[in-house]
């Protein structure tokens, strides 16, 4: 694909790099990328993408722009409220740059669409927030042999690598198993610092340039670690491991349900839960309510319910004692991941007379009080 006058013009900085040149700048034009996750990592990735000129952006994402997304997220605006993010993006990397051609996905990713959603691409570049959908993405690029450019980020604290290349390691090599449920935080429940992602976000698009050009040296067999608060960058070597089920021994021939795996979602009959409406219910009936909250302090001084008692999740061990378990005991949190933790902690406690608040606090302001601030 030659290059048109218009964009030669357009990509001149680019074509001044003798590594890059025009021959590199039509091998951009050419290429197509698909970036799973259009949030905060996915949003400096497209942006930069798009702006040097990678022919096709393929975008996986079924969630839709909301307020507290714009704090990081810096590829949407307040009038994309409510918007699909895939074509909000669309429309504000069409306006970047007009000739890439944008390809929308508004889908969750799964077992059954992965591969094909793969294969039709050169390169990947997740952008995702959870242990499920890294897993599945990680083994669609061994199957497909597709490049993973990888990339988290959790409160100030990110990573990056490239893995899933002939030479290199998988993101299996690295984590073989996930953390059990509930230990990690999301960046919904643990937060994150909003310019963080596009750091994080700015090295998987460099790392892709750089894979699509065949230049330098890339993240492959690297972990590069970024700590915001000490302003530290470090790698470690990460190998790639003979007996890792995916890259390895090649036992993982199919994709599978990623979210039974990592313990997305604890079974309610091993976490029972109730929702806010029906214990607002019985509250309102003048049932004597034992109300929990398991978030942190600083989370308590934004919002909480009237009636309840706060003694953070890393807490419980040393102060469960003080609760009655021969009552009943309904357990809150932001989301409802850590209520379920503290839940199925308790029972094991004796605490058979316990409940997750289902959704936690966020689903009590839309069911029960939309006074309580959103956060």
């Amino acid at each position: 694909m030659p290059l048109t006058a218009n964009e030669v013009t357009r990509y001149s900085r680019h074509l001044l790099l003798p590594e890059v040149g025009k021959q590199g700048q039509a091998r951009l034009k050419e290429s197509r990328a698909l970036i799973v996750g259009a949030g905060g990592l996915g949003s400096p990735v497209l942006l930069y993408l798009a702006a040097a000129g990678v022919g096709t952006l393929g975008i996986v994402d079924d969630d839709s722009v909301d307020v507290t997304n714009l704090q990081r997220q810096v590829l949407y605006g307040t009038t994309d409220l409510g918007r699909a993010k895939t074509e909000a993006a669309a429309a504000h990397l069409e306006d970047l740059n007009p000739f890439v051609r944008i390809e929308r996905h508004t889908e969750r990713l799964s077992a059954s669409n992965a591969l094909a959603l793969f294969s039709a691409y050169d390169i990947v570049i997740d952008g995702t927030d959870n242990f499920a959908t890294r897993y599945l993405v990680n083994d669609a690029c061994v199957l497909t042999g597709k490049p993973n450019v990888y990339g988290s980020i959790f409160r100030f604290d990110g990573q990056a690598s490239v893995f899933c290349t002939d030479e290199g390691p998988c993101y299996r090599c690295l984590y073989p198993e996930p953390p059990p449920p509930g230990l990690v935080p999301s960046c919904a429940e643990g937060g994150v610092l909003g310019v963080l992602p596009g750091l994080i976000g700015v090295v998987q698009a460099t790392e892709a340039i750089k894979l699509l050009l065949g230049l330098g040296d890339t993240l492959v067999g690297r972990l590069l670690l970024v700590n915001a608060l000490a302003a530290s960058f470090r790698t470690v070597r990460v190998r790639r491991n003979p007996q890792c089920a995916a890259c390895g021994t090649r036992e993982i021939r199919e994709l599978r349900d990623y979210d039974a795996w990592c313990g997305t979602h604890l079974p309610a009959d091993i976490v029972p839960e109730i929702t806010p409406r029906e214990l607002a219910a019985r509250a309102a009936r003048g049932e004597g309510i034992q109300l929990l909250d398991v978030r942190e302090p600083h989370e308590w001084e934004l919002v909480h319910v009237d009636g309840a008692r706060l003694i953070p999740l890393a807490q419980l061990d040393a102060q469960w004692h003080t609760l009655d378990a021969t009552r009943e005991l309904f357990v809150y949190c932001k989301g409802g991941v850590r209520s379920a933790q503290a839940v199925s902690a308790l029972r094991k406690r004796g605490f058979d007379r316990a409940y997750s608040v289902t959704g936690g606090i966020v689903r009590w302001r839309e069911e029960v009080d939309d006074s309580l601030l959103a956060y």
